[in-house]
């Protein structure tokens, strides 16, 4: 690496930095608030270190909202949304990337039109057809609805990547005997396997930080996911200003630690499509 190169890369690291401080210093203020008490984080601000743990705040929120049954029902929507989304939009974009259907264009218009579509716009039709099919305040409604909406980008994107999908190698494939359901399980699901992880992980995440449709979809305490617990009780104004932070606290760090543990995931399939 020659000299003016490396200097032209300290802007780019610098900037990276920053924007990763602005990201993480909001988190270390929110653990650090959680376990303060309140006449400390009264006295001193929310800037200020703890003296000693107070872990009276993360108790009560837990106890008060049920929280192992709301991180159960949020965990179980997530990680169903994402599974069955990734293998829809696989399904999906099979057909539309590899099939080649015809007016390809026209359904991948539709899919950019389903995926920008605001969830407001979304809210009285779901709760109608819900209410008609019975499904209404189940956490399957949840996982059908995000399912759905999640996979129309999971198309979207896929479609792309299987669009440029080497044809001789699916050619030779049929030539050998092999059916279009094995040519996509053996062959296009390994390749794809790093955009497939990308996409899971993504899913994930974004169901589980979804609020509107949940709080619409799920009413009764025991459905209810720990987003919607989080905004039903701070509407109710039951909440210190330590409580509040021990429920964002409790509230992100499931996701951090999904992400977390699929960090290398998500950098093999960024790298990938990088290198494609």
């Amino acid at each position: 690496m020659t000299r003016p190169t490396a200097v032209r890369r300290y802007p780019v690291l610098l900037a990276l930095c920053l924007a990763a401080l602005f990201m993480v210093v909001p988190f270390l203020i929110v653990a650090v608030n959680a376990v303060k008490s309140p006449a400390e984080y009264s006295r001193n601000g929310p800037l200020s270190l703890p003296h000693g743990l107070y872990l009276d705040g993360l108790k009560d929120f837990w106890q008060r909202v049920d929280y192992s049954r709301k991180l159960v029902n949020s965990t179980l929507i997530s990680g169903a949304v994402a599974l069955l989304a990734t293998a829809l939009s696989v399904l999906n974009a099979y057909a539309i990337g590899i099939g080649r259907i015809r007016f390809r264009t026209w359904v991948l218009a539709f899919f950019v039109l389903a995926n920008m579509l605001p969830q407001e716009a979304l809210v009285y039709p779901l709760y109608y057809l819900s209410k008609q099919a019975g499904l209404y305040d189940t956490r399957l409604s949840v996982i059908i609805v995000f399912t759905v909406i999640q996979s129309a980008f999971g198309t979207y994107l896929l479609s792309a990547v299987l669009g440029q999908f080497p044809r001789e190698i699916v050619e030779a494939a049929r030539i050998d005997g092999a059916t279009k359901w094995q040519i996509l399980v053996r062959i296009v699901v390994p390749v794809s396997r790093p955009t497939l992880g990308v996409l899971l992980v993504f899913f994930f995440i974004w169901t589980w930080n979804e609020f509107l449709l949940p709080l619409v979809m799920l009413i009764s305490n025991d459905n209810q996911t720990v987003s919607v617990a989080l905004g039903v009780l701070q509407g109710q104004r039951l909440m210190d200003a330590t409580m509040t932070n021990a429920a964002a606290l409790l509230g992100v760090l499931p996701a951090i630690v999904f992400f977390l543990v699929f960090q290398r995931t998500l950098t093999r399939g960024i790298a990938v499509g990088a290198v494609k």
